[in-house]
């Protein structure tokens, strides 16, 4: 089975359903979508202690609209 990546996501909405998610390219921006749009992070230099190991931070930065 492959090593998957997580991260850590910080800031952004509130109620977004998850705050540890897979990373595809660790240091690259992670767009999650959301509501009709994506909310964008992007990597620290930071880790945080989960109950998934030691993961790297990503901050919120902005969200972008899915045009409809």
């Amino acid at each position: 089975m492959a090593n998957v990546t997580k991260a850590v996501l910080e800031g952004g909405p509130d109620d977004l359903p998850e705050r540890i998610v897979p990373v595809d390219e660790p240091g690259l921006d992670i767009k999650i979508p959301f509501r009709g749009g994506y909310e964008h992070f992007k990597a620290t230099d930071r880790h945080e202690e989960t109950d998934k190991g030691q993961l790297p931070v990503y901050t919120w930065w902005e969200r972008t609209e899915v045009p409809g």
